[in-house]
C-alpha cells in the first residue's frame, strides 16, 4: 500500500481516471493501492502513534477480533474499535468473513515529498 502526503486532489483524480479509462477500454493497467493526504497534519490525524502500533501488532499476530486485539494491545475496547474503524475507512486494514480484522499488506510505504515554496 502506498500513502502519499502532499498530493493535490486533482492529481489523485487524474491517476484514478487513467486507470478507469484503461479498464473501460480493455487495456492492461496496473492497479494502484494507495491513499493520499493533502497535508502532514491530515496524515497525522489519521495515523497516530497508537494506530501505527495497532497496525504493526495486527500484522504480526494475524487476524483477530477487535476484542482480542484490544486485549493483546492492553487498550480499552472502545478506543481500539474507533481506531480499527478509522483504519478500515482508510483501507489500511480489512475485516474478513469471520469478523476478524487483519492487515492485507506486506508493506506500507509513506512518501512525503518536500514541497518547494514559491519565492
Amino acid at each position: 500500500m502506498k500513502i502519499l502526503v502532499g498530493e493535490s486532489p486533482e492529481a489523485s483524480l487524474d491517476r484514478w481516471a487513467n486507470v478507469f479509462d484503461a479498464a473501460l477500454n480493455n487495456q492492461e493497467f496496473r492497479p494502484y493501492h494507495g491513499v493520499g493526504f493533502e497535508s502532514m497534519t491530515q496524515f497525522g490525524e489519521v495515523f497516530t502513534p497508537k494506530r501505527w502500533e495497532l497496525v504493526a501488532a495486527l500484522k504480526a499476530s494475524g487476524p483477530l477480533t477487535i476484542y482480542a486485539l484490544a486485549k493483546h494491545l492492553g487498550r480499552h475496547y472502545r478506543n481500539v474499535h474507533k481506531d480499527v474503524t478509522a483504519l478500515i475507512n482508510w483501507l489500511v486494514i480489512e475485516k474478513n468473513d469471520d469478523g476478524k480484522v487483519y492487515v492485507p499488506w506486506d508493506e506500507i510505504s509513506v512518501r512525503c515529498p518536500l514541497m518547494q515554496q514559491a519565492a
